[in-house]
């Protein structure tokens, strides 16, 4: 029950990061111009801007209720694992945090800095409920002296551990990028593809203009980074998640990588740039799930 509400977390999650592109994209992010109510009321005439808004509102306070509700659980069912309680905790105080950050980003107008903090938390939210889902699974249920969960699924000198980490990181770096290139308004700073105002390397003259190109060549090493992993996973491992998983990534990051040059060419049409936040926020919970899935050798402490 207790892993079956974490998906449910983790779908939940990946909507939400959804909802949250979506509302950018179609500028809605001031249709309810007061927070927590929306124009004073919680329950305001759900259309055009304000009904993505204040869905987005909802969506984040299910949340809440649905992974306090997945904590209890877990703690009910699987109380000698102290590792996931920690985890559920410091999941619940991310939450919070969110929380005061989306009603920050409404009463200060946008500010880039809280847009970009409040996404690269739900990003870390997303990696923390991904490792819980991991940790309950199967094979995951060895205790070390810690209570905490481990796993050897990989018995080839850890190259899944080592490639979800790289990947993991890379992506996380990258996704705080795109978020400053949308919230700084420099998502059409180089208004063509594959080239950079025509050239291969544009005049770095204006911070619009570096900060897009940074996203574009951060997303190249991301690619290389994702790439290399996958194949390294897929050459040396035998664990047939790990392998799908690396899988998952290669085609992933292949995709989000054609979604990056759609998202220009479309004139960051709410589609293409929605999904592309969607796709990234996947990427990072595979990545994520590839480095939790095998923490290394682990022995069971002694009984006397």
């Amino acid at each position: 029950m207790a892993r079956l509400l974490l998906f449910a977390v983790l779908i939940w999650t990946l909507a939400l990061l959804l909802l949250g592109s979506i509302v950018h994209a179609t500028g809605s992010s001031l249709a309810c111009p007061d927070w927590p109510t929306c124009f004073g009321t919680m329950m305001p005439e759900m259309k055009g801007g304000v009904f993505w808004e204040h869905l987005h509102r909802l969506w984040a306070g299910a949340l809440v209720i649905l992974f306090a509700a997945a904590v209890i659980v877990q703690r009910v069912t699987l109380p000698e694992r102290r590792d996931l309680l920690r985890m559920g905790v410091l999941g619940l105080g991310l939450l919070i945090v969110q929380s005061i950050l989306g009603g920050l980003t409404v009463i200060y107008r946008l500010p880039d800095a809280i847009s970009t903090s409040h996404l690269a938390l739900a990003f870390l939210f997303l990696a923390l409920v991904t490792v819980m889902l991991v940790r309950t699974g199967a094979g995951a249920t060895v205790q070390d002296g810690g209570g905490a969960a481990a796993s050897t699924t990989d018995p080839d000198g850890g190259v899944a551990r080592r490639a979800g980490l790289w990947a993991a990181a890379m992506i996380f770096a990258q996704s705080i990028v795109g978020a400053l290139v949308r919230h700084t308004d420099s998502g059409m700073a180089c208004p063509d593809v594959p080239l950079c105002l025509g050239r291969v390397i544009p005049p770095l003259v204006h911070p619009m203009v570096q900060l897009h190109f940074l996203h574009r060549v951060l997303g190249l090493a991301v690619a290389i980074v994702v790439l290399r992993g996958s194949w390294l996973v897929l050459t040396r491992t035998t664990d047939l998640v790990q392998r799908r998983l690396a899988a998952g990534l290669a085609a992933g990051v292949v995709a989000q990588v054609l979604l990056g040059f759609l998202s220009v060419a479309f004139r960051l049409e709410p589609p293409y740039v929605s999904t592309h936040t969607l796709l990234a926020a996947i990427l990072l919970s595979l990545a994520v799930a590839m480095h939790a899935r095998d923490r290394g050798p682990v022995h069971a402490p002694a009984t006397s």
